[in-house]
């Protein structure tokens, strides 16, 4: 099941896609649905739905993200050997976690808008894994268990307000537009493996990122795991797990980065893609 939400900011409403990818309306339907918003239950009877029997939407203005706003955007950092190694960093013994802030969080075709003063904007492709059931302290072979899904997620990064501006890196990553998510929440029913997915990203049509989520250091149920043993996890939350080699700044000779005018296209297998054009601020 693809779930998705559309609207205007702040004024998103809940949709479905069909088989045929038209996308559904879920205002009357939901009326009848019981339970918490992500839990097993709700989903159940999202799931029990005929999307042909519901009412068709025509192209809407804007689709937002996939997700209600979270009460935490969850990132990893340095979790593909191959990132590691392009950024010069070292593999990391347990998850590098910080913080997204929540003023970051976007629709996926929502302009990126590259701040004051930034000069080294960069993208990151990353799988979202969408907290489902409240977790905390949660054993590794439980933790998909506490999942609702997944979705397609894009790091945004401003390197210089990241690495040279001392401090930690939350001030390179939570500009606002700079955490696009979306277009769907995938339920993980139709994710049987989240380690075997191909996510990629392309800058004006050149494809910069190409890789898979098997080479993630920590995999899906070792990050849920680990990150409910220090933030518990409410339904919604999202844990963007980390992106492959082919970011702007590990790019030989010289590093690229995004400047305004340009289209930022990035996808993960079955999960859509995102479209977003760059702009001033």
């Amino acid at each position: 099941m693809k779930l998705l939400r559309y609207g205007d900011p702040n004024q998103e409403k809940w949709g479905i896609l069909d088989a045929e990818g038209h996308i559904r309306t879920l205002d009357d339907a939901l009326a009848g649905v019981t339970g918490d918003v992500f839990s097993p239950e709700w989903l159940a009877q999202l799931a029990a739905l005929d999307p042909a029997k519901l009412p068709s939407l025509k192209t809407p203005r804007r689709i937002g993200p996939a997700i209600p706003r979270p009460l935490n955007f969850v990132c990893i950092g340095l979790n593909y050997a191959d990132h590691a190694a392009e950024t010069g960093g070292k593999i990391p013994q347990e998850p590098i976690l910080f913080l997204k802030s929540l003023s970051a969080f976007s629709g996926p075709y929502d302009d990126i808008i590259i701040p004051p003063g930034a000069r080294k904007t960069d993208w990151e492709v990353e799988l979202g894994v969408v907290i489902g059931t409240k977790a905390a302290h949660v054993a590794e072979a439980d933790a998909l268990d506490y999942v609702a899904g997944y979705c397609t997620v894009n790091d945004v990064s401003e390197r210089a307000y990241q690495t040279e501006r001392g401090g930690t890196w939350d001030k390179g990553k939570g500009c606002d537009s700079f955490g696009p998510v979306g277009p769907y929440l995938v339920t993980k029913d139709e994710v049987p493996d989240p380690q075997n997915l191909n996510l990629w990203a392309e800058v004006d049509g050149v494809r910069m990122q190409d890789g898979n989520t098997r080479t993630m250091i920590f995999g899906v149920k070792s990050l849920v795991s680990y990150v409910s043993q220090f933030i518990t996890l409410h339904p919604g939350d999202i844990i963007a797990t980390g992106t492959p080699a082919g970011v702007g700044m590990g790019k030989k000779p010289e590093p690229i980065f995004l400047r305004p005018g340009q289209q930022v296209k990035i996808g993960i297998q079955g999960m859509g893609e995102q479209i977003s054009k760059t702009i001033g601020h």
